[in-house]
């Protein structure tokens, strides 16, 4: 019985969550029907926003749980694959509302790019710059994620502007196809590196076996209730994505911006766990947990979305315009420097961050 009740109270977040699914399954058609109203509508955006957050508070928790069953690297991947698996139902959710958002998957990733290599790594470094002056990682590791993440990138984001074989920033079927296969691919590759061959080039010898994660139980437990976690996201996703669909469409707020919520909201449990694992001297576990974000959503959700596209006959497009490229290219450049010696401090944290403020002032004002 005592078990039963400390269950309950650890896992509050889940009768909200269904709370608010409910109530949206039962009263979300005509509640979203109409979307005129300024405060009603913030108020739409708000509600299932903050509960996803809160939600995906959760998915950190038991994901971090299952990482201090089964160590590193494994236990980071169970975060980057679910968080992955969010952001394809959301720009999915958002692509099949309204009009539809063609360049959402493109805006998403950039976004997730931007935050992750930028935002959160530098928010770490300075907040664990400040507390410890230096902190290490394993170069081989940072290198390893980079070697993949830039070639990614750069072909997913960059090329489809340059290409001759369709008409704008897309892909023609033959890319698309090649795209899919590339990415995959080196992914799979990736991953035998990180969790079978080389394990030891993604740990650190400082890093703590449980670095302050919450009670740790069974793998039967936190894996069926992170999937619980993982599916509530997904319908209240579909729900958030008529607001944001609304905003782009009717009032004409930047396209990006959608992909900047989307991004958020993928990017929050990650986010969270990394600026944490800085603050208690464990850089290695924040390193794989962005590092590895962005490149499973580079490598995961470019694929799914071209996939989506082939099925349903949608336009995707993918090149950035020209602004976003040289940011793009800026903070690839940037982060091969920051990840060149193995060792960190506040004034590279700093240099990510103002690279991070460029980009969400760039989505307002080119």
């Amino acid at each position: 019985m005592r078990t039963s009740n400390s269950t309950l109270v650890r896992e509050w977040p889940m009768l909200v969550a269904l709370a608010t699914s409910a109530l949206f399954f039962a009263f979300g058609r005509s509640w979203l029907a109409n979307l005129s109203n300024p405060v009603w509508l913030v108020f739409m955006l708000v509600w299932p926003f903050a509960v996803i957050l809160l939600t995906a508070s959760s998915v950190v928790r038991h994901a971090e749980s299952l990482a201090a069953k089964f160590g590193e690297p494994l236990g980071t991947l169970v975060l980057t694959l679910s968080i992955t698996g969010i952001e394809v139902m959301m720009i999915s959710s958002v692509m099949f509302t309204g009009e539809g958002h063609p360049a959402l998957a493109r805006d998403s990733v950039f976004g997730v790019a931007m935050i992750g290599l930028n935002g959160v790594i530098g928010l770490s470094l300075i907040l664990g710059g400040m507390r410890y002056r230096e902190q290490q990682y394993n170069l081989q590791g940072a290198q390893a994620f980079l070697a993949v993440l830039v070639p990614l990138l750069v072909l997913g984001l960059v090329l489809p502007n340059y290409t001759v074989s369709a008409a704008g920033p897309t892909m023609s079927p033959v890319q698309a196809g090649t795209q899919i296969v590339i990415s995959i691919a080196l992914y799979v590759v990736f991953l035998a590196i990180q969790n079978v061959r080389h394990r030891e080039y993604f740990t650190a010898a400082s890093d703590a076996t449980e670095p302050g994660n919450p009670e740790t139980r069974s793998p039967w437990y936190h894996f069926p209730l992170l999937l619980v976690y993982l599916l509530l996201i997904i319908h209240l996703a579909e729900q958030i994505a008529v607001p944001i669909d609304h905003g782009i469409d009717v009032l004409k707020l930047p396209p990006a911006l959608g992909g900047l919520l989307v991004s958020v909201l993928v990017m929050t449990p990650e986010a969270l766990s990394a600026v944490r694992a800085a603050l208690s001297n464990e850089l290695q576990r924040s390193v794989n947990l962005l590092l590895g974000s962005v490149l499973a959503s580079t490598s995961l959700s470019i694929p799914a979305v071209l996939l989506i596209g082939f099925i349903s006959g949608q336009t995707i497009i993918l090149g950035l315009g020209p602004v976003e490229m040289i940011l793009l290219l800026l903070t690839l450049a940037v982060s091969a420097l920051t990840f060149a010696s193995g060792r960190t401090n506040v004034l590279l944290g700093a240099v990510h961050l103002v690279l991070f403020l460029a980009y969400l002032m760039l989505i307002f004002e080119h």
